[in-house]
């Protein structure tokens, strides 16, 4: 017979490149986030003025640093995070805007705002699968302040 080692399927090995390849960019992703909410600090206290637009700024770094670090924790992503930054990238971005805007403009991203808000709802308060499989985002079936 043939005593000869057979060679091991690449599938493992890269399976292990892309871990390595994600983990790095992650790494890179919650640095920079970490740096740019370092530069929008420093900036601010060089101002000596906080608004609204530096703190809803802040806030989109604060959550995609949060994401990074529930990945890290959990290998998931909950879908709702995502949808976090974009409600919030979108009311920075209305507020940016000013007056100067088409009336229609408020009217389309104040519906995506909306959108966003609804979907988010919809997936907290969504019933449990069949399957049994636990949900994404770490809360229980019935919603954030089911008691048991």
């Amino acid at each position: 017979m043939n005593d000869l080692p057979t060679p091991a399927p690449p599938m493992p090995l890269i399976r292990k490149g892309f871990r390595l390849i994600e983990n790095v960019f992650l790494l890179l992703i919650g640095s920079f986030a970490v740096v740019a909410m370092a530069q929008e600090v420093y900036e601010t206290v060089l101002n000596v003025r906080v608004t609204l637009k530096e703190l809803l700024l802040m806030f989109i770094y604060v959550e995609v640093i949060a994401m990074v670090a529930v990945y890290y924790e959990s290998k998931k992503i909950p879908i709702t995070l995502p949808m976090f930054i974009a409600i919030t990238a979108i009311s920075r971005l209305l507020i940016l805007q000013g007056k100067d805007q088409p009336p229609a403009n408020l009217l389309y991203e104040s519906g995506a705002i909306l959108i966003l808000a609804v979907a988010c709802a919809v997936i907290s308060y969504r019933p449990p699968r069949l399957g049994g499989h636990e949900q994404s985002h770490g809360r229980s079936h019935q919603g954030p302040n089911h008691q048991g």
